[in-house]
């Protein structure tokens, strides 16, 4: 807000007359004023309390902090030993685990890029990305590396060398560069907070898959807001991670985000609804994100869930992914009354930030994606003029903060289409700002369904019917009628089976 009077700024919407701005509402955040420093060193360097840093759902491995900062020095030593050097890409292939931090800390303490990917794409696609992005290294588990036939890519296991076909090119494994005495005194480039550090790939707003480029700045500034949001300086917690560490979601999070505050992760290789439940009784979980299917799930099965397990530590749930309606928020407490809902907003192109609700008051707002984050401006502009439109208006969400990507690697079309010159993100979401300073995110600007001149959002209908009790989830798409013209179809998956 130091670039315009805050005379022109609505306090109660954030939203500025003179120049169709929203503002946030929230606190800002400074960025670090050292220029020269990488995003691992920014996270190694915050005090906290914390003991235990990871622990494994399914074995019950745990690694404190100490062991962390020393596995990733150590794995940063062999890196460097092997000439990986600030710039060089390295591709991350695997599961959820409890080393996968221990892999994109080290990478990107040498200015390095860590890309990662989906275990569940085909060799096709990965090898799409491979193309694309230029890896010089892979770290993955010998179950995968058939995914990377065809590469030629030297290979880092994860997991156990045993029974490795001949034809893999194994360097080495995880455990024996962990194993190494760290070098304080390899070789360091000089690592800045604008260079590029992460390169995960994005359908962003156009459909294609394109490598989202994150400077250590944008994920600084993610990692703070998450640390303010929960006010985790104050407590300790855990977490159980549900969501992938490939995506933003679980890589802001868990990769990064809550160990700045010393927090205690609980890692699940996989979803499965009873590994999660049976790990917040066993470790005393206090928070679990997870996406609207498996709260909906833990609302339909909550008379039996509760008598199973044990949720009595549980004090909050922290939903991303899409809008929670208000039968789902007020279905969820009626069955876990001691639970509070929050809910997040983001992008891999804003690093996974953008808006929240950090309380179950703003969770009450219902529909809402929650309030811009902090330091997170917005404009709601009409697709079709252009024009920046006031509150209570309908139109694409643009964001511009500290957390909103360079661009798109190599793709300087679809870059020159997303971000405009002044930094604007077009987030390809149809939303609005009500009075109050909440937004609201009607649908995917590419979705909406026009249907006999009404503009048809399928999420509304979606929404709508998740709310019937046999109902698990939902989808609503567009068909062309037998008459030539538009009709809009839907798929509902019950208890039982497909309707």
């Amino acid at each position: 807000m130091a670039q315009v009077s805050s005379k022109n700024v609505d306090p109660r919407s954030g939203f500025c007359k003179s120049n169709s701005i929203f503002y946030s509402k929230r606190k800002p955040i400074p960025l670090p004023q050292n220029h020269s420093l990488d995003v691992t060193a920014y996270i190694s360097s915050r005090p906290h309390h914390g003991k235990t840093a990871f622990i494994d759902a399914t074995t019950g491995r745990q690694i404190t902090f100490s062991e962390l900062w020393r596995a990733v020095d150590s794995v940063a030593t062999c890196l460097s030993d092997m000439g990986i050097r600030k710039g060089h890409v390295i591709l991350l292939l695997s599961p959820n685990s409890i080393f996968f931090p221990v892999v994109c800390l080290a990478v990107m303490s040498l200015g390095a890029i860590i890309t990662t990917t989906n275990p569940l794409n085909t060799p096709r696609e990965i090898a799409k990305q491979i193309a694309d992005s230029k890896p010089v290294l892979a770290f993955t588990i010998k179950e995968l590396i058939p995914k990377l036939a065809g590469s030629s890519l030297p290979i880092v296991l994860l997991d156990d060398p045993q029974n490795i076909t001949p034809e893999a090119k194994i360097l080495t494994t995880l455990q024996e560069m962990m194993n190494k005495e760290p070098n304080g005194s390899r070789v360091r480039d000089r690592v800045n907070q604008d260079d590029t550090a992460t390169l995960l790939y994005s359908s962003g707003t156009t459909g294609a898959s394109k490598g989202v480029v994150s400077s250590h700045r944008n994920l600084i500034a993610m990692i703070q807001t998450i640390v303010e949001r929960f006010n985790l300086e104050e407590a300790q917690e855990t977490f159980i991670c549900t969501v992938p560490m490939f995506h933003i979601y679980g890589l802001a999070a868990f990769a990064m985000g809550l160990l700045a505050s010393g927090s205690t992760i609980v890692v699940l290789s996989k979803f499965d609804m009873h590994e999660m439940l049976s790990s917040i009784s066993k470790y005393r979980a206090t928070n679990l994100p997870l996406v609207p299917p498996i709260l909906v799930a833990m609302i339909n099965g909550a008379d039996q869930l509760k008598s199973k397990y044990d949720l009595s530590s549980l004090h909050s749930v922290l939903s991303g992914g899409a809008p929670l309606s208000k039968e789902v928020i007020e279905g969820f407490l009626q069955k876990y009354p001691t639970v509070k809902i929050l809910q997040g907003y983001g992008l891999t192109e804003s690093t996974g930030i953008g808006a929240s609700t950090d309380s179950l008051e703003e969770s009450r707002r219902y529909g809402t994606a929650g309030m811009l984050s902090p330091s997170m401006e917005a404009k709601i502009v009409d697709p079709d003029s252009c024009e920046a439109l006031p509150v209570n208006r309908t139109g694409e969400l643009w964001l511009r903060g500290p957390s909103i990507m360079k661009g798109y690697f190599s793709n300087e079309e679809a870059t020159a289409s997303t971000l405009d010159s002044e930094g604007w993100l077009r987030t390809g979401d149809l939303c609005y700002i009500d009075e109050d300073g909440f937004i609201f995110v009607v649908d995917r600007l590419k979705e909406l369904i026009k249907y006999k001149g009404y503009q048809v959002p399928p999420a509304e209908l979606e929404a709508l019917l998740l709310t019937h009790p046999e109902i698990s989830d939902t989808a609503v798409i567009p068909y062309i009628s037998g008459q030539g013209g538009w009709a809009i179809s839907h798929g509902i998956h019950c208890k039982k089976s497909w309707k």
